[in-house]
C-alpha cells in the first residue's frame, strides 16, 4: 500500500502527542489530519478512500471508546488504532471486541505504532477487496429469473434434483436446465463452486432465508421468470 494515498486521523487531546505524531506520520509519507477531540473528526467529513482512525481513550466530551461506537452507528469502516496512557484491560478488551485494529500503549515507539498503522490499512485494504466481491456477486445474481434463483438456493444446501423438482412442482428436466442456467450466468464450473458464492452472501448461516434473500433483488433487475430454457 502506498503511504501517499493513506490518511491516518490523529485524535488526541494531547497538543505535544497530536503534533509530534502528526509530524512522524507525514515524514513517513503519510497524510495526516490531526483532532483535538472526537467531535472536531464527528463535525468533518471523513476523506474517502484507504485510511485509519488513531484514537486516545480519555478526551474531553466523547471518549475514544464513545466515539467507536458514534462511527459505528455511522457506517464508519475505517479501523481504528487505539493509544493511550490510560489503557486498562477491561477497556481494552471491549475496544477489541467491537473491532479495533491495536491498543497501544504510551509511550509507544516508532516502529510498533507504523507496524499497527500498516496492519489497520491492510485490513480496510482486504475489507474494501471483500465488500467489492460481494457487490459483483450480487450483480450477477440480478441476471437470475425468480425461478432461477429458487433452484440456486435450494442446490447449494445440498437438495437432489429429485427433491428440488418436489418442492418447486416442475419435472428432474426442468431443474437440470435451470441449474445450467444458473452455473453459466454465475460463471461457475461446479455446484462447489454455486456454494463458495452462497457462503460469501451469507446464504448457508444458519436461519438464512436463502429465498427472501434471493427474491430481495430488485424486480426490474431480472428477466421474467420462465419454466422454458433458451439456449444462446
Amino acid at each position: 500500500m502506498t503511504n501517499g494515498a493513506s490518511t491516518v486521523h490523529v485524535v488526541d487531546d494531547d497538543p505535544s502527542f497530536r503534533l509530534a505524531t502528526g509530524e512522524l506520520l507525514g515524514v513517513c509519507g503519510y497524510k495526516v489530519l490531526l483532532h483535538e477531540t472526537a467531535k472536531q473528526l464527528l463535525e468533518g467529513s471523513l476523506v474517502d478512500g484507504p485510511g485509519c482512525i488513531l484514537l486516545d481513550v480519555k478526551m474531553p466530551g466523547l471518549s475514544g471508546p464513545q466515539l467507536q461506537d458514534r462511527l459505528s452507528r455511522r457506517g464508519c469502516k475505517l479501523p481504528i488504532v487505539f493509544i493511550s496512557a490510560h489503557g486498562d484491560i477491561p477497556t481494552t478488551v471491549r475496544a477489541m471486541k467491537l473491532g479495533a485494529e491495536d491498543f497501544l500503549t504510551k509511550p509507544v515507539c516508532k516502529e510498533r505504532l507504523l507496524e499497527a498503522i500498516e496492519s489497520a490499512l491492510g485490513r480496510y485494504e482486504a475489507m474494501q477487496q471483500q465488500e467489492k466481491q460481494i457487490s459483483d456477486l450480487r450483480s450477477l445474481l440480478t441476471l437470475l429469473t425468480p425461478r432461477e434463483c429458487e433452484v440456486f438456493a435450494l442446490l447449494v444446501r445440498g437438495k437432489p434434483h429429485k427433491q428440488i423438482a418436489y418442492e418447486l412442482d416442475i419435472s428432474e428436466r426442468t431443474v437440470k436446465l435451470h441449474r445450467h442456467q444458473v452455473v453459466q450466468k454465475l460463471k461457475v464450473r461446479s455446484l462447489a463452486e454455486l456454494a463458495v458464492i452462497a457462503d460469501r452472501l451469507g446464504m448457508l448461516a444458519p436461519g438464512c432465508d436463502d429465498a427472501k434473500r434471493m427474491t430481495d433483488i430488485p424486480a426490474n433487475a431480472r428477466p421474467p421468470a420462465s419454466d422454458t430454457i433458451r439456449y444462446s
